[in-house]
């Protein structure tokens, strides 16, 4: 079974987030009521001070969440090593001087089968099924098993990294679809439900409160749900219900000492989900909205700056300090500036980075929205038109690039004249793929691939497709480095 693990703070402690997928070993890895009878057991309220009766929640919610099953067959894979004594007796100079290749071989190696298990949730009647991007990663089958023991196989419509959600869909009809509730009208300290298939136990329901919202996890996956409801391995992807059997997250991960629920766990809440399920049917990727800036709580900030000795006054403790503002985007377009506080977006009070990230992952580039701020302890507005990562407005349509796993953008006018270059691509980011495979770093600007200028994304793109479906799927790419070294590099675009 496969545990996917983060450590936090090592030097300190030794607590993990971990993504709760039911894990590989090394061999085989392992509606709203309908009648006034339901209407009224599910709104009644338990006497003060006595506990909740979650039956009609349970009763509700479990025909809905499914078990997921992801295979990955074996496969014939190319993989480098090194014997040090393989150049030494070649080459009397044991590649010294350039010669020989540093003892470096490559050899075709069979992977085992490998099985691993975790959780979903029917969000209609005829078939889709939200869960967890690291639930269905490098599934070459997809065997989805219904509260009542009816197996289905799955195709996996659209998913996510960054949000860590995927949308699969099989081939039913009249199928248990739960009620998805909308997540910000959540309470703290409300009771809710975790339903999913953990550590092999399937059809399991644990109870316990939300113990805070908005928390940021990671660097991708941010506002989320906390609660104490015990979510374990092969909880991913399952639900997190309120009290009516309505789903309010997507069970994604726990933080723990050890691995096991100990601690709290993490669901995505569903007005993320929600645009995210929707980008995926739409257009096949996620279209992500950018403020533009890099900031951090307010108080955060204040005590970091205390504790160097520095007195600050911000005008207030709550909202999102603004520690950067990204060249050409929204924020710099609207003439926010390092220092400003946001207070409220749309008029909704925004406390924390988390609270932030959360209302923006609801919006794609192109939205407007209204920003009120302090700056010097003064409020002001402004009206900001969200970018995509590319910097502009456009739908992104990347999927057939999702094998470079990198994003990119234009470079800046700024970028132009330092470089001295009049176009190119930046990568901004490498989550690996393709891309990483090749040495391909974030901050390389590409210039050409197979010998054709690079002026914007959709070149990029046209460039992987004619490659894809010719006889040599190889992109061949010349660009520059922040520094004005040239680079070149050969992305092979299949396996050997």
């Amino acid at each position: 079974m496969k545990k996917i693990a983060n450590y936090i703070a090592p030097t300190l402690s030794v607590v993990a987030i971990v993504f709760s997928v039911a894990a590989f070993n090394k061999t085989c890895a392992a509606t709203q009521p309908t009648n006034q009878v339901e209407a009224v057991s599910s709104m009644s309220a338990a006497p003060a001070g006595q506990p909740v009766d979650l039956t009609f929640a349970a009763d509700k919610a479990l025909p809905t969440v499914v078990y997921i099953k992801n295979t990955q067959n074996s496969k014939l894979q190319t993989v480098e090593y090194s014997d040090p004594f393989e150049d030494f007796f070649s080459d009397p100079f044991g590649g010294f001087f350039g010669r020989g290749n540093s003892g470096k071989q490559k050899r075709q190696v069979q992977t085992p089968k490998r099985v691993a298990a975790g959780s979903g949730v029917i969000i209609s009647t005829d078939g889709y099924i939200v869960t967890n991007n690291h639930v269905v990663d490098g599934a070459d089958e997809l065997t989805v098993t219904l509260n009542d023991n009816k197996e289905y196989s799955a195709r996996i419509i659209g998913a996510d990294k960054t949000t860590d959600l995927a949308l699969i869909k099989i081939d039913g009809k009249n199928l248990p679809a739960i009620t998805v509730a909308n997540s910000d009208n959540v309470k703290v300290g409300e009771w809710v439900l975790a339903v999913g298939n953990p550590l092999g136990l399937n059809n399991t329901v644990t109870a316990g409160i939300v113990s805070a919202k908005a928390r940021t996890m990671g660097e991708g996956v941010s506002s989320m749900i906390q609660t104490d409801a015990a979510i374990n391995q092969g909880n991913s992807g399952g639900a997190l219900v309120n009290t009516r059997g309505e789903l309010i997250g997507i069970n994604a991960m726990i933080y723990s000492q050890t691995g096991s629920n100990i601690g709290y766990g993490f669901a995505i809440p569903t007005t993320i989900m929600n645009k995210v399920v929707d980008d995926l049917k739409k257009y096949g990727t996620v279209q992500r909205a950018m403020i533009g800036i890099r900031g951090t709580d307010a108080n955060n900030y204040v005590d970091a700056e205390k504790e160097k000795g520095n007195e600050v006054d911000l005008g207030t403790m709550e909202g999102v300090y603004v520690a950067e503002v990204v060249e050409d985007g929204a924020a710099e377009d609207a003439g926010l500036k390092k220092g400003d506080v946001i207070t409220h977006i749309d008029g909704q009070k925004v406390t924390k980075f988390g609270e932030l990230t959360g209302i923006i992952a609801q919006k794609r580039p192109g939205d407007k929205i209204t920003i009120s701020y302090l700056r010097d302890k003064k409020k002001h507005s402004a009206t900001l038109t969200l970018k995509n990562e590319q910097g502009n407005t456009k739908v992104v349509k990347n999927a057939d690039m999702d094998v470079l796993g990198a994003d990119f953008r234009p470079v800046s006018k700024a970028q132009m004249d330092q470089l001295e270059i009049s176009y190119g691509l930046e990568v901004i980011k490498v989550n690996g793929g393709k891309m990483k495979e090749a040495g391909i770093q974030k901050g390389f600007i590409i210039q050409r691939v197979n010998d054709q200028p690079m002026r914007s994304v959709e070149d990029l793109q046209d460039a992987v497709k004619e490659a894809s479906t010719s006889k040599d799927p190889v992109l061949i790419v010349k660009g520059i480095y922040p520094t004005g070294k040239r680079g070149y590099f050969v992305v092979q675009l299949q396996n050997d």
